[in-house]
Protein backbone atom coordinates (compact mmCIF):
# COMPACT_ATOMS: atom_id res chain seq x y z
CA UNK A 1 0.00 0.00 0.00
CA UNK A 2 1.33 3.45 -0.87
CA UNK A 3 1.98 5.66 2.15
CA UNK A 4 -0.25 8.66 2.65
CA UNK A 5 1.38 12.02 3.20
CA UNK A 6 -0.02 15.07 4.94
CA UNK A 7 -0.18 18.47 3.27
CA UNK A 8 3.23 19.48 4.62
CA UNK A 9 5.00 16.25 3.64
CA UNK A 10 6.22 14.92 0.32
CA UNK A 11 7.22 11.40 -0.70
CA UNK A 12 10.94 10.76 -0.52
CA UNK A 13 13.00 9.62 -3.52
CA UNK A 14 12.47 6.08 -4.72
CA UNK A 15 15.32 3.91 -5.93
CA UNK A 16 13.53 3.00 -9.17
CA UNK A 17 16.58 3.45 -11.39
CA UNK A 18 18.41 0.56 -9.74
CA UNK A 19 21.08 2.80 -8.24
CA UNK A 20 21.96 3.78 -4.72
CA UNK A 21 21.01 7.34 -3.68
CA UNK A 22 23.70 9.98 -4.04
CA UNK A 23 24.54 11.62 -0.70
CA UNK A 24 26.55 14.58 0.54
CA UNK A 25 28.16 14.54 3.99
CA UNK A 26 28.32 18.02 5.56
CA UNK A 27 29.10 19.51 8.96
CA UNK A 28 30.90 22.19 10.93
CA UNK A 29 34.36 20.72 11.32
CA UNK A 30 35.27 23.25 13.99
CA UNK A 31 32.52 21.96 16.30
CA UNK A 32 33.27 19.29 18.94
CA UNK A 33 32.79 15.67 17.88
CA UNK A 34 31.76 16.46 14.28
CA UNK A 35 34.86 15.12 12.53
CA UNK A 36 34.98 12.10 14.82
CA UNK A 37 31.28 11.48 14.21
CA UNK A 38 31.81 11.73 10.46
CA UNK A 39 34.57 9.14 10.63
CA UNK A 40 32.20 6.78 12.45
CA UNK A 41 29.23 7.06 10.10
CA UNK A 42 31.17 7.35 6.81
CA UNK A 43 31.40 3.53 6.37
CA UNK A 44 27.65 3.25 7.02
CA UNK A 45 26.89 5.99 4.48
CA UNK A 46 29.14 4.36 1.88
CA UNK A 47 27.53 0.96 2.48
CA UNK A 48 24.02 2.27 1.76
CA UNK A 49 24.60 5.24 -0.56
CA UNK A 50 26.95 6.69 -3.13
CA UNK A 51 28.95 9.33 -1.24
CA UNK A 52 29.47 12.08 -3.83
CA UNK A 53 30.67 15.03 -1.74
CA UNK A 54 32.07 15.96 1.69
CA UNK A 55 32.55 19.44 3.12
CA UNK A 56 33.26 20.25 6.78
CA UNK A 57 34.06 23.92 6.21
CA UNK A 58 31.01 24.99 4.12
CA UNK A 59 33.14 26.27 1.25
CA UNK A 60 30.88 28.05 -1.27
CA UNK A 61 33.59 27.90 -3.95
CA UNK A 62 33.14 24.12 -4.21
CA UNK A 63 30.53 23.20 -6.81
CA UNK A 64 27.95 20.83 -5.38
CA UNK A 65 27.39 17.67 -7.44
CA UNK A 66 23.92 16.25 -8.12
CA UNK A 67 22.67 14.44 -5.04
CA UNK A 68 19.47 13.01 -3.57
CA UNK A 69 19.93 14.11 0.04
CA UNK A 70 22.49 15.38 2.53
CA UNK A 71 23.57 14.09 5.92
CA UNK A 72 24.49 17.05 8.15
CA UNK A 73 26.38 16.53 11.41
CA UNK A 74 26.14 19.16 14.12
CA UNK A 75 23.34 21.27 15.56
CA UNK A 76 20.81 23.70 14.15
CA UNK A 77 23.57 26.16 13.21
CA UNK A 78 25.19 23.51 11.02
CA UNK A 79 21.88 22.87 9.29
CA UNK A 80 21.37 26.60 8.67
CA UNK A 81 24.81 26.78 7.09
CA UNK A 82 24.06 23.75 4.94
CA UNK A 83 20.80 25.30 3.73
CA UNK A 84 22.65 28.51 2.83
CA UNK A 85 25.31 26.51 0.97
CA UNK A 86 22.67 24.75 -1.13
CA UNK A 87 21.05 28.01 -2.21
CA UNK A 88 18.09 27.59 -4.54
CA UNK A 89 18.81 23.86 -4.97
CA UNK A 90 17.64 22.64 -1.58
CA UNK A 91 18.16 18.94 -0.90
CA UNK A 92 16.44 16.95 1.85
CA UNK A 93 18.60 17.04 4.98
CA UNK A 94 19.05 14.28 7.52
CA UNK A 95 20.31 16.15 10.57
CA UNK A 96 22.49 14.23 13.05
CA UNK A 97 22.51 16.05 16.38
CA UNK A 98 26.06 16.38 17.70
CA UNK A 99 25.23 19.28 20.01
CA UNK A 100 22.79 20.09 22.81
CA UNK A 101 19.48 21.44 21.45
CA UNK A 102 19.15 20.14 17.90
CA UNK A 103 15.63 21.39 17.19
CA UNK A 104 16.14 20.67 13.47
CA UNK A 105 18.68 17.86 13.92
CA UNK A 106 16.14 15.18 14.83
CA UNK A 107 18.39 12.12 14.58
CA UNK A 108 20.89 11.07 17.22
CA UNK A 109 24.25 9.44 16.41
CA UNK A 110 23.05 6.27 18.14
CA UNK A 111 20.08 5.98 15.75
CA UNK A 112 21.96 6.38 12.46
CA UNK A 113 22.76 2.69 11.98
CA UNK A 114 19.06 1.83 12.26
CA UNK A 115 17.58 4.74 10.31
CA UNK A 116 20.00 5.45 7.48
CA UNK A 117 19.27 2.21 5.55
CA UNK A 118 15.55 3.10 5.56
CA UNK A 119 16.29 6.67 4.47
CA UNK A 120 18.51 5.37 1.66
CA UNK A 121 15.58 3.29 0.39
CA UNK A 122 13.24 6.28 0.51
CA UNK A 123 11.29 4.93 3.48
CA UNK A 124 11.08 8.26 5.30
CA UNK A 125 9.12 11.48 5.48
CA UNK A 126 10.41 14.71 3.93
CA UNK A 127 8.80 17.78 5.49
CA UNK A 128 9.00 21.12 3.66
CA UNK A 129 9.39 24.49 5.38
CA UNK A 130 9.12 28.13 4.36
CA UNK A 131 12.27 30.02 3.36
CA UNK A 132 12.61 33.72 2.56
CA UNK A 133 14.64 36.18 0.53
CA UNK A 134 16.01 39.18 2.40
CA UNK A 135 17.09 42.18 0.31
CA UNK A 136 18.96 45.26 1.45
CA UNK A 137 17.59 48.16 -0.60
CA UNK A 138 19.42 51.50 -0.73
CA UNK A 139 18.08 54.43 -2.74
CA UNK A 140 15.80 52.09 -4.64
CA UNK A 141 18.56 49.65 -5.66
CA UNK A 142 19.01 46.16 -4.25
CA UNK A 143 22.55 45.96 -2.84
CA UNK A 144 22.40 42.44 -1.44
CA UNK A 145 19.98 39.52 -1.50
CA UNK A 146 20.19 36.56 0.86
CA UNK A 147 18.27 33.31 1.23
CA UNK A 148 17.21 32.67 4.83
CA UNK A 149 15.50 30.02 6.90
CA UNK A 150 15.13 31.45 10.43
CA UNK A 151 14.85 35.23 10.56
CA UNK A 152 15.89 38.68 9.39
CA UNK A 153 16.71 41.10 12.21
CA UNK A 154 17.39 44.81 12.46
CA UNK A 155 19.60 45.06 15.56
CA UNK A 156 20.03 48.41 17.29
CA UNK A 157 23.79 48.27 17.91
CA UNK A 158 26.04 50.79 19.63
CA UNK A 159 25.23 53.13 21.38
CA UNK A 160 22.13 50.97 22.02
CA UNK A 161 19.50 53.70 22.05
CA UNK A 162 15.92 53.02 20.97
CA UNK A 163 15.21 52.74 17.26
CA UNK A 164 12.11 53.89 15.42
CA UNK A 165 11.52 51.12 12.88
CA UNK A 166 8.86 51.59 10.21
CA UNK A 167 7.12 48.42 9.07
CA UNK A 168 5.61 48.37 5.57
CA UNK A 169 3.36 45.56 4.35
CA UNK A 170 2.89 45.43 0.58
CA UNK A 171 4.14 49.01 0.41
CA UNK A 172 1.69 50.35 3.03
CA UNK A 173 2.98 51.72 6.33
CA UNK A 174 1.59 49.35 8.95
CA UNK A 175 3.13 50.82 12.11
CA UNK A 176 6.27 52.29 13.66
CA UNK A 177 7.99 50.42 16.47
CA UNK A 178 10.07 52.11 19.17
CA UNK A 179 12.29 49.23 20.18
CA UNK A 180 15.77 47.73 20.37
CA UNK A 181 15.26 46.00 17.06
CA UNK A 182 12.74 44.16 14.93
CA UNK A 183 12.59 40.47 13.94
CA UNK A 184 10.76 38.96 10.98
CA UNK A 185 10.91 35.19 11.34
CA UNK A 186 9.61 32.09 9.64
CA UNK A 187 7.77 29.38 11.59
CA UNK A 188 11.08 27.48 11.83
CA UNK A 189 12.66 30.65 13.25
CA UNK A 190 9.79 31.15 15.70
CA UNK A 191 11.59 28.86 18.15
CA UNK A 192 14.87 30.79 17.85
CA UNK A 193 15.55 34.54 18.35
CA UNK A 194 11.88 35.45 18.03
CA UNK A 195 10.92 33.12 20.87
CA UNK A 196 13.53 34.63 23.19
CA UNK A 197 12.11 38.07 22.39
CA UNK A 198 8.61 36.99 23.45
CA UNK A 199 7.24 35.85 20.09
CA UNK A 200 4.79 32.96 19.61
CA UNK A 201 5.64 29.42 18.55
CA UNK A 202 4.30 28.57 15.10
CA UNK A 203 3.97 25.07 13.71
CA UNK A 204 7.07 24.80 11.56
CA UNK A 205 5.18 23.96 8.35
CA UNK A 206 2.86 26.97 8.37
CA UNK A 207 3.15 29.54 5.57
CA UNK A 208 3.45 32.74 7.59
CA UNK A 209 5.82 35.24 9.17
CA UNK A 210 6.14 36.48 12.75
CA UNK A 211 6.87 40.19 13.22
CA UNK A 212 8.34 40.55 16.70
CA UNK A 213 9.82 43.74 18.20
CA UNK A 214 12.76 43.45 20.59
CA UNK A 215 12.06 45.19 23.92
CA UNK A 216 9.33 47.55 22.60
CA UNK A 217 8.91 50.75 24.59
CA UNK A 218 5.09 50.60 24.48
CA UNK A 219 3.28 47.94 26.52
CA UNK A 220 0.48 47.58 23.96
CA UNK A 221 2.86 46.39 21.23
CA UNK A 222 2.63 42.64 20.66
CA UNK A 223 4.05 40.25 18.06
CA UNK A 224 2.00 39.82 14.88
CA UNK A 225 1.57 36.76 12.65
CA UNK A 226 0.70 37.31 9.00
CA UNK A 227 0.66 35.36 5.76
CA UNK A 228 3.81 34.62 3.79
CA UNK A 229 2.14 35.95 0.64
CA UNK A 230 2.87 39.57 1.64
CA UNK A 231 6.05 41.60 1.14
CA UNK A 232 7.46 43.05 4.37
CA UNK A 233 9.86 45.98 4.58
CA UNK A 234 11.65 47.47 7.59
CA UNK A 235 13.10 50.98 7.52
CA UNK A 236 15.13 52.96 10.08
CA UNK A 237 15.43 56.66 9.27
CA UNK A 238 17.86 57.36 12.11
CA UNK A 239 19.93 54.22 12.80
CA UNK A 240 22.53 54.04 15.52
CA UNK A 241 26.19 53.87 14.61
CA UNK A 242 26.14 50.10 15.05
CA UNK A 243 22.67 49.34 13.66
CA UNK A 244 22.95 46.34 11.37
CA UNK A 245 21.06 43.72 9.41
CA UNK A 246 21.39 40.13 10.62
CA UNK A 247 20.11 37.10 8.67
CA UNK A 248 20.08 33.69 10.35
CA UNK A 249 22.64 34.86 12.89
CA UNK A 250 25.05 36.29 10.29
CA UNK A 251 25.74 40.03 10.29
CA UNK A 252 25.14 41.21 6.73
CA UNK A 253 26.27 44.78 7.29
CA UNK A 254 25.46 48.21 8.74
CA UNK A 255 22.31 50.12 7.87
CA UNK A 256 22.33 53.72 6.66
CA UNK A 257 19.48 56.24 7.06
CA UNK A 258 16.65 55.36 4.67
CA UNK A 259 17.81 51.80 3.93
CA UNK A 260 15.00 49.29 3.58
CA UNK A 261 15.16 45.61 4.47
CA UNK A 262 12.73 43.63 2.33
CA UNK A 263 11.55 40.15 3.35
CA UNK A 264 9.50 37.98 1.01
CA UNK A 265 8.73 34.34 0.48
CA UNK A 266 11.33 32.36 -1.48
CA UNK A 267 10.45 29.83 -4.15
CA UNK A 268 12.85 27.35 -2.52
CA UNK A 269 11.71 25.36 0.50
CA UNK A 270 13.80 23.84 3.26
CA UNK A 271 13.41 20.05 3.25
CA UNK A 272 13.94 18.05 6.43
CA UNK A 273 14.01 14.28 6.71
CA UNK A 274 11.79 13.72 9.70
CA UNK A 275 12.18 11.25 12.51
CA UNK A 276 9.34 8.74 12.52
CA UNK A 277 9.12 8.91 16.31
CA UNK A 278 8.89 12.68 16.72
CA UNK A 279 5.61 14.52 16.28
CA UNK A 280 5.53 18.32 16.38
CA UNK A 281 4.46 18.53 20.02
CA UNK A 282 6.83 15.77 21.05
CA UNK A 283 9.63 17.88 19.56
CA UNK A 284 8.53 20.91 21.60
CA UNK A 285 8.51 18.85 24.77
CA UNK A 286 11.78 17.10 24.05
CA UNK A 287 13.84 19.99 22.67
CA UNK A 288 12.40 23.01 24.49
CA UNK A 289 11.42 21.36 27.76
CA UNK A 290 7.84 22.49 27.11
CA UNK A 291 5.38 21.13 29.65
CA UNK A 292 2.12 22.48 30.98
CA UNK A 293 2.25 20.87 34.43
CA UNK A 294 4.71 22.30 36.97
CA UNK A 295 4.04 19.41 39.33
CA UNK A 296 6.31 16.47 38.60
CA UNK A 297 5.83 13.05 40.14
Amino acid sequence: MQAAFSADETPAWKNTAGRRPRVMLLGSGDRPNVLAGAAEIRPLVSANCELVHEDFHYRPELALPPADFAVVLGGDGSILRAAKLMGSNQLPIMGINMGKLGFLAWHSPQDVAERLPNVAQGNCRVVEHLMFHCSLVRKGAVLERHLGLNEAVIASGFPFTLLNVHLYVDGELATTYSCDGLIISTPVGSTAHSLSAGGPILRSTLAGFVICPISPHTLTVRPVVDTAERIYEMEVLQPNEGTSLVVDGRVIGPLLPGDRVRVERADSTFKLIASQEHSYYHTLQDKLGWAGNIYRK
